[in-house]
């Protein structure tokens, strides 16, 4: 056994067993690697990543690598979702030399953490399209660490530079009205007209920009930013991209057609894909959005949620190192034993089943995808068909879920659980969302250090996206229930971060609470705006400030939220797709902002009709507010234009139509 046995990780527990002598990140591994003048093999992976389990057991298993490693490099392993801080900078750098990243990262490191070289996955043996097997790569690291030292030590200087350079994302400029119409265009182009979605293979959901598309959609009347959304709910509701039978999307597609996907099903993807089918069922009342969603929703609390009040981080796309998908398809012989004949028939028909199937590395193996409709009569025999599918899909061994409780992915999937409560009416999705939120503010929230990024683990702290995800799903929870806590949470939050992670000088938040600490490029704070792959956290802060300043109109909310806006408006465009999260801060902060206001008595009545009315309705830029009264009334304001009150649903729904 390594040191990893005692890690907290799974992922990181996963690789004690290996002859490797992994260390964990931090202060003592960089001292040894100084102290014995010995460069550093970092690897960054994750439990439910496919390619990191390959080289798991192609090379760091193998006794014969293990005893290249230990006697020439320290070795560190670090989990990316543990650690995000660490993967963003380090990705950073192997993009510089590379031009891609990914995961496993493979990282060649000076004992002060600096990269001379790097890659993602490498094959155990050399191969005849040019990839040099790993043992290969490990002599010529070491040689060029002993024999051409001035070439490393230039090498890692360049790519620190370049490092240090990117982690500043912002690019200061005015709030131009047409910023918005810029970016839904430079989103347009991107569009897959024939598939949906944006770009080619392989094809990631970009919930944020379906998001900022319905309200621009709403508020210019033009059809086509609703057939882009459209089209692509669509091809991932259809695609095998999304799990016909648990329900759930896995996390990307690895063709064009959403078909084919990377197994793994991420918290943060479905909570995002998960406001999204809700937020296309309340603008657009399509039921197939409404169905997804109430999919999505089942799969979450069947294999992710904690009752106690958590959500798990993933489940992996596999059960072994030598297995790719085989939980989640299907041979024709596998699904015949399970059907009698009208279900085979239909099903089949509707997900393509056939003796040759799509994955390359067994093509007796189909992944279940929507290709047609079935026909009249025939949908009966179809839901009979994938009860019995799930049945006996469940009876095989599943892959590992990682039952991690982050705080940021925690609140984003709460957040979402109230949005899906309201849009779905399923009161069990407020009910956990809220004691997920509870459990976030007393177990991670501490006033003088912000969020952990753990549940009920003090380390590690500091990262500003526990921070703004937690502050925005407490704004859910306040307009969701009312009370006044959650909002004064938000509120706390937000200060915190002020304080902690804010750039004063030049404006934006950077992504550590503090300069100067950790190893190597931890020692310069990134201030990302890009969503990758989750929503950045300059883009989630900025929405943070938008709502705080419509829930309570103190200028002090507004003053922050344009200097948030003026220090990232010159990259908004230019990002486009992948800067949505900003955009629609931007779009916040340019278009009025409609607010409904509803009082009355607590409990059932024609306040509470009116208050589940008021969360379910779509407006763009919408913020609800519930205080409690003896007279039900509600108010709708637009801008500064606002309504009568009104007493009754039917004469809200009237209003805001």
């Amino acid at each position: 056994m390594n040191q990893l046995g005692t890690e907290a990780s799974a992922y990181l527990k996963s690789a004690a067993h290996q002859p490797v002598h992994w260390l964990p990140w931090g202060d003592a591994a960089f001292a040894q690697a100084r102290a014995q003048d010995k460069p550093i093999l970092l690897d960054i992976g994750a439990v439910w990543c496919h390619w990191c389990h390959v080289m798991d057991g192609e090379s760091y298993e193998d006794p014969s690598v293990a005893t290249v490693l230990n006697r020439d490099f320290v070795c560190i392993k670090v989990d990316r979702d543990e650690r995000p801080d660490v993967d963003a900078r380090y990705q950073r750098a192997v993009q510089a030399l590379t031009g891609q990243g990914g995961w496993p990262l493979t990282a060649f490191l000076t004992p002060d953490g600096e990269v001379f070289f790097g890659g993602t996955y490498f094959p155990p043996e050399d191969n005849p399209y040019g990839r040099p097997g790993f043992l290969s790569v490990l002599a010529r690291m070491v040689g060029l660490y002993r024999d051409e030292r001035d070439t490393v030590n230039g090498n890692a200087a360049a790519i620190r530079t370049h490092v240090i350079e990117s982690l500043d994302e912002s690019k200061s400029g005015p709030l131009d009205p047409d910023i918005p119409a810029q970016v839904a265009n430079q989103m347009a182009r991107l569009f897959d007209v024939r598939y949906g979605g944006f770009g080619t293979a392989p094809k990631f959901p970009h919930p944020g920009a379906l998001e900022f598309l319905v309200a621009r959609w709403h508020d210019t009347h033009e059809p086509w930013p609703r057939e882009v959304v459209e089209k692509t709910l669509a091809g991932m509701a259809r695609g095998g991209v999304r799990d016909h039978l648990g329900g759930g999307f896995h996390r990307y597609a690895v063709d064009e057609r959403w078909i084919v996907p990377h197994f793994e099903k991420m918290s943060y993807d479905n909570s995002e894909l998960l406001r999204a089918y809700c937020t296309a069922t309340a603008a657009f009342g399509d039921p197939e959005w409404r169905a997804v969603a109430s999919h999505l929703v089942d799969w979450v609390l069947e294999v992710l949620s904690d009752p106690l009040g958590a959500f798990s981080t993933s489940q992996d796309a596999d059960v072994g190192p030598h297995d790719d998908g085989d939980y989640w398809t299907w041979t024709e012989a596998e699904a015949r034993a399970v059907l009698n004949d009208a279900e085979w028939a239909v099903a089949a028909a509707v997900f393509d089943i056939g003796a040759v199937g799509e994955m390359h590395h067994n093509r007796a193996k189909n992944v279940l995808w929507r290709k047609r409709d079935p026909a009249d009569g025939q949908r009966p025999a179809l839901m009979t068909a994938i009860a019995k599918l799930k049945q006996a899909r469940d009876r095989r061994r599943a892959p590992y879920v990682d039952r991690s409780a982050y705080v940021s992915w925690n609140a984003m999937m709460a957040g979402a659980f109230l949005q899906a409560g309201a849009t779905l009416d399923r009161p069990e999705c407020n009910a956990l969302a809220l004691k997920t939120l509870e459990r976030i503010w007393t177990e991670a929230w501490n006033a003088e250090t912000g969020l952990s990024h753990v549940l009920g683990r003090a380390a590690p702290l500091g990262m500003l996206d526990d921070n703004v995800q937690s502050a925005a799903a407490f704004l859910d929870a306040y307009e969701a229930t009312g009370r006044d806590e959650w909002r004064d949470r938000a509120v706390a939050v937000m200060a915190y971060c002020a304080t902690a992670h804010w750039d004063e000088p030049r404006g934006g938040y950077f992504d550590l609470a503090r300069a100067g600490t950790g190893a190597a490029y931890l020692t310069t704070r990134a201030k990302p705006v890009q969503d990758a792959p989750t929503p950045s956290g300059n883009g989630v802060a900025a929405l943070v400030l938008a709502r705080l300043w419509a829930l309570t109109g103190d200028r002090i909310w507004r003053d922050r939220l344009d200097r948030q806006l003026g220090a990232f408006a010159g990259v908004a465009v230019p990002l486009g797709l992948h800067g949505a999260t900003v955009s629609r801060a931007i779009d916040w902060a340019l278009h009025p902002v409609t607010r409904i206001d509803v009082v009355g008595p607590a409990g059932p009545g024609p306040a509470c009709a009116m208050h589940l009315l008021a969360l379910q309705a779509y407006r763009p830029r919408k913020v609800v507010v519930r205080s409690i009264a003896a007279t039900p009334s509600a108010t709708v304001c637009v801008g500064t234009t606002c309504s009568l009150p009104v007493t009754e649903a039917p004469a809200l729904e009237a209003l805001l139509a």
